[in-house]
């Protein structure tokens, strides 16, 4: 076995990636505790420190992965996110790219690329974008005919909140999410039209109640499809190592005859 075979199976033992997800949490929890004033005046060296060895044990790890597999690393698309989460972490804090050091909290996202059960939930959900991009269609253009209708209809008394289109789809998303839509809004508009609840309560029911449940429909379809491929991927590989050793055990006997 050759010392790039080594060290990539090396890197695939379950002990190497607890080992890395436990530096991603670690690396988390240090890079929460420099946002606070005081625990940097008091430990600012040593969380500085430590965030430094958690940057280097990741860039070890995506060397010694590139030095493994060569072009196969950038054929994986999680190895790419690994590197351009860990590119930008290098990044140094001057100029105008001071702002892409605040991002090296995304490399607590490394932590899906590396647990496979938040690598199926990831992938479900990749999965169930084209679904979603028709249902997101559907939900645009029911916006777009009640954003007109409001706009026309309570847009002169309430100009806060239907004064135009973009007033009268931030608040129809408002009223979507449930978030103070009776009291804050809905009950005001019905006293001055006591029929505005023929408009209101249909498009609760049919954004709320039915397009938002369609798309976690679709995630949990798409999740569930997911993990049935993997399964079926496992149990192939697994037949496929229980044919290998009975055709070894069949020829060991055929050479002992």
């Amino acid at each position: 076995m050759s010392l790039r075979q080594r060290i990539d199976t090396f890197l695939d033992r379950a002990l190497v990636r607890n080992f890395i997800i436990g530096v991603i949490l670690f690396n988390a929890i240090i890079l929460g505790l420099e946002t606070s004033q005081t625990v940097m005046a008091q430990f600012g060296s040593l969380i500085l420190l430590l965030d430094a060895v958690c940057l280097a044990i990741f860039v070890v790890e995506i060397g010694l992965k590139l030095f493994a597999r060569g072009g196969r690393f950038f054929r994986d698309g999680w190895n790419i996110f690994d590197f351009l989460v860990v590119a930008i972490a290098l990044t140094p804090a001057a100029g105008g790219l001071s702002v892409l050091r605040a991002l090296r909290i995304l490399r607590v996202l490394r932590v899906i690329s590396v647990a496979p059960s938040l690598r199926r939930v990831v992938e479900g959900f990749v999965t169930a974008l084209p679904g979603m991009g028709s249902v997101f269609l559907l939900m645009g253009i029911i916006f777009y005919i009640g954003a007109v209708i409001t706009t026309k209809l309570f847009g002169e008394a309430f100009p806060q909140w239907f004064g135009n289109l973009g007033q009268s789809g931030y608040t129809l998303f408002q009223i979507m999410t449930l978030e103070s839509w009776s009291m804050g809004i809905v009950r005001p508009v019905m006293e001055q039209f006591p029929y505005a609840w023929a408009f209101f309560l249909p498009f609760i029911l049919v954004t709320t109640f039915a397009v938002v449940n369609l798309l976690v429909g679709l995630i949990v379809n798409s999740m569930q499809d997911a993990h049935a491929e993997e399964g079926n991927a496992a149990t192939d590989a697994y037949r496929d190592e229980v044919m290998a050793k009975l055709e070894a055990i069949e020829k060991r006997l055929e050479t002992q005859k």
